[in-house]
């Protein structure tokens, strides 16, 4: 079928090119586009395309986003009146403008005009134009399923300052939703005066976004004539999984950005960093927990790795299952598995369906069911011993997960096949046994499982060990990106010498992601030690780094980044102002204060450093870091009886904080308080007993207190090991 297709459309061009004249023939390569970035519009698609045009209009996709108007706006806007979560509405329309009078919890009231609608189904969005270029999503929300208005986050009352509120930064459409809802999308922020000149080349998400610009496509349709141009080559196809990974990757996965703006087409990690499989986002087991648009899990999958690609279960332009109940899965796995045999429920009972084991789900957004593309086999062994979530309990919720767990070795004997989320797990405890620290450091070099869980058991990584550098070294030359990055910055914190020997193999990498990763290696390290390294692969990826940076610096968290860049590059200055901007967008970007209070402190401003940690403790009582830094600070403000309170606190709060106890035993030891710094930093060895730091106090405090052996026993112990390195 698919040849005789091609024949067709063979027909149809030679018979538009006999209309156009020889003399006027231009080449493709040379035809000189005349739309911004070549992006024509669904009209010039539609043309030749309809069938598929007609399957995409009024899908998800072509929906968005769209003007206001009658025909657009679902919500109720007819003079209606409700208070959610505090917050009063009041919804009318007049003179073909939607507005809504909105009163707050603090008590302030505005009216804003609606201007755009935001999706579609089971909900709709809206959108309402603001200063500085910025358009800012509605809290309250249309349920376009049972008719009624409600709240995202329901139930929380959020201040109007709050970072979370609807006009702050979490709800701004700039930043957080405009790249995935229209086509050719250009941002454009301004990192020094905080606005935007956001624009696209069409409102929703079009053919253009997926299958790139078709003005040349389009001209090669209407004129070409010789004979070596007669395939498409000029549009992006998506016939394989690699073509279509990277077509729909982009807005299905929680991701960073790396790029200005996104090019239909790209390879993912040209683009993009993807969202490891962390706790914030799934559980320990990599199943969903917050939202992560189907990416980062269908990565972990056996269906993606046998070669499964989107468009073999979904339309492609309707987006709609292609197949009802269990026939999507039975046209690769067989009927077999649709007996009771395997799944042991009735026919035709939820019990029965595939999806309802094996694509467990959860509501997002307040009413948007969404399921989990892991594709896995239920594990209630995992939810007895780590906690888990898994398929039976969900729905046999009177039933318990040991009760479950017998059931499985009923139905299919005691053992359960090797799966990457077992090595998830143990790697998220708090105590690791040796076997099972090199059980890990194995399965980060196992190509049989998922490259997105091994980058992630990689990032959550401590290195003690020359083997644990030996395994790191050699994901280093993985097959995958997302495994060479995050290998890479693990090394972040080692020596210069070090860092420049690694980063340098990897500065002329072939994949933009770990260029970046590599040069991070190279900030902070001083000038004169940078010389041997290749200069002009040295300045693009740090050319890279910092577009990644200035990229994402609307962002809260962008800003701290960019702090942190100017931190270690010694721009003080600089680093205090993305420091203050990234705590303006988000006053609870928790880890922004201990970074501002030691610029200031570096600036010798001892009371601005002050102030920034008393405020991070009144927003944060029990961070135990922010009471060690204040301590750090009160010594050096001589006010030591603080200072010791605060790190006695600080241990207090978190009995691991060795730092803490190693401050106070050198205290202790130079005011000749042998008997508290021997207590202290014998708590430290406990936790960490071959740091030679530690081992050296300790024998200091031996020797004032007069134990000369033990003493030098220590002594000689630290001078054998560095004689073996």
């Amino acid at each position: 079928m698919k040849h005789v297709f091609w024949v067709f459309c063979l027909v149809i061009l030679s018979a538009c090119n006999s209309k156009t004249k020889q003399s006027d023939y231009v080449a493709v390569e040379d035809f000189k586009l005349q739309h911004r970035d070549g992006f024509v519009g669904d009209s010039q698609c539609m043309e030749c395309h309809k069938g598929v045009y007609e399957d995409w209009t009024g899908s998800d996709h072509d929906l968005a986003m769209q003007i206001a108007n009658d025909s657009t706006i679902l919500g109720d806007f007819n003079d209606l009146k409700t208070i959610i979560d505090g917050v009063s509405y009041h919804f009318t329309k007049a003179d073909d403008k939607f507005m809504v009078h909105i009163k707050e919890i603090d008590g302030s009231e505005v009216d804003y005009e609606i201007g755009y609608a935001f999706g579609v189904k089971p909900l709709q969005q809206y959108l309402i134009d603001f200063d500085r270029g910025r358009k800012q999503v509605l809290r309250v929300t249309w349920d376009t399923e049972k008719k009624v208005w409600f709240h995202q986050y329901g139930g929380d009352e959020i201040d109007p300052h709050d970072w979370l509120h609807w006009t702050e930064t979490a709800q701004n459409w700039n930043t957080m939703c405009a790249e995935c809802h229209s086509t050719n999308l250009e941002k454009d922020y301004d990192v020094e005066t905080d606005t935007y000149n956001t624009t696209y080349s069409i409102i929703n998400v079009s053919c253009e976004s997926c299958h790139g610009p078709a003005e040349r496509h389009v001209y090669w349709a209407e004129n070409v004539q010789d004979s070596t141009h007669t395939e498409n080559t000029y549009i992006i196809p998506g016939n394989s999984q690699f073509s279509q990974m990277n077509m729909c990757a982009p807005c299905h996965a929680r991701r960073s950005r790396l790029t200005e703006k996104m090019i239909p087409g790209t390879h993912f990690e040209d683009q993009y960093l993807l969202s490891n499989i962390s706790n914030d986002l799934y559980h320990g087991d990599g199943q969903i927990e917050d939202e992560d648009y189907v990416y980062g899990s269908f990565l972990q999958s056996k269906m993606y790795h046998e070669g499964v690609k989107c468009s073999d279960c979904h339309d492609p332009h309707t987006l709609k299952i292609k197949f009802p109940g269990n026939a999507a899965c039975i046209q690769c796995h067989g009927t077999e598995y649709d007996q009771p045999s395997h799944h042991f429920h009735e026919r035709e009972t939820d019990g029965s369906q595939c999806v309802n084991c094996h694509m467990t789900g959860a509501v997002y957004m307040g009413n948007d069911f969404r399921r989990d593309h892991s594709f896995r086999v239920p594990r209630p062994d995992q939810s007895v011993e780590y906690g888990t979530p898994n398929a039976c309990t969900q729905c046999h919720q009177d039933k318990s997960d040991e009760w479950a767990a017998d059931q499985v070795v009923d139905w299919y004997g005691p053992d359960r096949p090797d799966h990457y989320s077992d090595q998830l797990l143990i790697s998220n405890k708090s105590t690791i046994s040796v076997q099972e620290r090199k059980g890990l450091d194995a399965f980060i070099n196992n190509l049989d499982y998922p490259a997105i869980a091994r980058s992630t058991v990689i990032a959550g990584l401590e290195i003690s060990s020359q083997e644990h550098v030996e395994a790191l070294i050699k994901s280093l030359d993985d097959p995958s990106p997302m495994v060479r990055f995050n290998a890479l910055q693990k090394f972040r914190n080692m020596n210069p010498q070090d860092r420049i020997a690694i980063a340098q193999k990897h500065l002329n990498d072939t994949t933009r992601l770990v260029r970046i990763g590599a040069v991070q290696l190279l900030t902070g390290v001083d000038a004169q030690a940078l010389a041997t390294i290749n200069q002009s692969e040295f300045s693009k990826a740090r050319h890279e780094l910092e577009t990644m940076m200035f990229t994402n610096a609307d962002f809260a968290s962008g800003r701290l980044q960019l702090g942190d860049y100017y931190l270690q590059n010694n721009d003080i200055d600089n680093a205090i102002t993305n420091y203050r901007l990234a705590l303006k967008k988000d006053s609870l970007l928790i880890p922004v204060y201990s970074n501002l209070a030691t610029s200031y402190s570096l600036k010798g401003n001892a009371a601005s450093a002050l102030n920034t940690l008393n405020i991070w403790l009144r927003k944060e009582p029990t961070a135990g870091r922010a009471y060690y830094l204040r301590a750090l600070l009160n010594f050096e403000l001589k006010e030591n009886d603080l200072a010791v309170s605060d790190l006695k606190q600080a241990i207090k709060l978190d009995p691991q904080d060795t730092r803490s106890m190693y401050n106070l035993a050198t205290f202790y030891f130079q005011n000749k308080k042998f008997s508290d710094a021997e207590q202290y930093i014998l708590r430290a060895l406990k936790i960490y007993p071959s740091d030679q730091d530690y081992q050296y106090l300790l024998a200091l405090v031996y020797q004032g207190q007069g134990k000369m052996e033990d003493s030098n026993r220590i002594m000689q112990s630290i001078q054998a090991s560095q004689n073996n390195i």
